[in-house]
């Protein structure tokens, strides 16, 4: 009896392993042949669609903190524009201009504000954390203003320069080489962050956002969890913003923006939070959407945009891709 029920755990759990990979080599090949189909339909918009990229790092990053720990916050631009200055200060004032030694120090520039903001807000819940969050991106935006000597201010962070990749692939003006740097860093943090929300840490991460007091009561730490995933959601951010930093060549006050974390938000809610394949595409539809109602109505696109907003939360609460994959799913019991 308990070989049978033993067989019956490990065949359920290799289904369940089985599930995941397949799940996964479908997001993996998703993500490279729509990037295929970009650098293929818009070679002379590679800009925008690295821009995409960088932003779809600093949702995912959200999406860690906010849809897998339930940690509220409108402040996360703080650990993206904290990436971007870490990366162009190193090569504007320390001229290290080698993209990955940048991207490296976007990680560890992240990394740090997002143990910084972690200990700020998580000391706090609900409204008070979202008081916090709003409190520390205006005190990082005004630290940047400040610090003019070298962040530049409110003139920007100029003088950003980057090597060719392995002394091969140089950085064009047509944006070719950085969006290919972009797709490859998203596909390797989206590998990392998949295994990251799957393993028993993500799982306990998952436990906390539903009963923290009840983890508590099994003898673990809510807030170290928290802590950790805060930290490895800054060093996501900080990849988006030593990106953007690399492929504009300068960095702004505007990704230390209030503005910046509220889109980033939106975008993570209309994808559909706890999914990174829901934060991928919530940026990719409100970016490219954006984009495009803006070009053709310059007067009133932000009404366009209010309006798909409304729409989504009105009739795809569970964000665009949350809702149709519990479509899907009910199609599938309704055949079975």
């Amino acid at each position: 009896m308990t070989l049978a029920m033993d067989t019956q755990t490990t065949t359920a759990v290799q289904i369940r392993r089985n599930r995941f990979f397949g799940r996964d080599t479908a997001g993996i090949a998703a993500i490279v042949a729509l990037a295929s189909i970009g650098y293929l339909l818009f070679p002379d918009n590679l800009a925008l669609l690295t821009r995409v990229i960088a932003i779809a790092l600093l949702v995912l990053s959200l999406d860690l903190v906010t849809g897998y720990c339930g940690v509220a916050t409108l402040g996360h631009a703080a650990l993206f524009g904290s990436g971007a200055y870490a990366a162009g200060i190193v090569s504007a004032h320390f001229g290290i201009t080698d993209p990955l030694l940048m991207t490296l120090a976007g990680i560890i520039g992240g990394a740090a504000a997002g143990l910084v903001c972690g200990i700020v807000i998580l000391r706090a819940h609900g409204l008070p954390q979202l008081v916090l969050s709003i409190a520390l991106i205006n005190l990082f935006h005004e630290f940047a203003n400040k610090a003019s000597s070298w962040t530049g201010g409110s003139d920007g962070l100029s003088g950003i320069s980057a090597d060719p990749i392995f002394g091969t692939f140089e950085f064009d003006l047509y944006g070719h080489t950085a969006y290919v740097f972009g797709v490859i860093l998203l596909l390797v943090v989206f590998i990392l962050l998949r295994l990251v929300v799957r393993s028993p840490f993500g799982m306990l991460c998952r436990g906390i956002k539903e009963d923290a007091l009840r983890i508590r009561a099994m003898g673990a730490s809510p807030k170290a969890a928290l802590m950790k995933m805060y930290v490895i959601s800054g060093a996501v951010a900080g990849v988006g913003g030593a990106l953007n930093a690399i492929s504009t060549q300068v960095v702004g006050l505007d990704s230390l923006s209030f503005t910046l974390s509220a889109e980033s938000l939106v975008m993570l809610v209309l994808g559909g939070t706890g999914s990174l394949f829901g934060a991928l595409s919530g940026t990719v539809i409100f970016m490219l959407f954006e984009d495009y109602v803006s070009a053709a109505n310059p007067f009133h696109w932000l009404t366009m945009v209010g309006a798909l907003l409304v729409a989504v939360v009105l009739f795809a609460p569970k964000g665009l891709y949350g809702t149709a994959t519990a479509f899907f799913v009910r199609r599938k019991e309704t055949a079975q």
